[in-house]
């Protein structure tokens, strides 16, 4: 019965998280999960497509789309490795940079509602409760 509870508050946090995302996303012109390679070029701007890859965990056709389309609307843009042209880099144009402060602030936002009312001791459970679950995930 717990377990079944369990699921069902996941499965409403994920859904409501997603749909609040999603909806503060489309403002900016972005779609759930181009804001994580985002995120990974604000960090190391740059990256080959592989390497995207590995960073966000997913396939090379889901990265190689958010690539094409990220270029579309001109967040991003390709240029050959100058050390070996048969390798692309992504690299971050101005609309790409000038989203990250939003961004960062819409996950603020969306980290502090789901933290209120929490103590600290209970936020540290938490934490040690999600390392858990991430870990049985792998």
């Amino acid at each position: 019965m717990v377990d079944n509870e369990i699921r069902e508050h996941i499965d409403k946090i994920s859904s409501q998280m997603r749909r609040q995302y999603s909806e503060m996303l489309r403002e900016l012109g972005l779609h759930v999960g181009q804001d994580n390679l985002l995120c990974k070029l604000w960090n190391e701007n740059g990256m080959t497509q592989m390497e995207l890859r590995e960073q966000l965990r997913c396939e090379l056709p889901t990265v190689t789309n958010m690539v094409k389309t990220l270029e579309k609307k001109e967040f991003v843009y390709r240029k050959k490795d100058a050390d070996d042209g048969r390798v692309s880099r992504v690299y971050l144009t101005e609309i790409g940079w000038g989203v990250r402060d939003p961004i960062e602030e819409m996950w603020r936002s969306q980290q502090d509602k789901l933290l209120k009312g929490l103590t600290d001791e209970e936020r540290v459970l938490l934490n040690k409760f999600l390392q858990q679950m991430e870990k049985n995930l792998r």
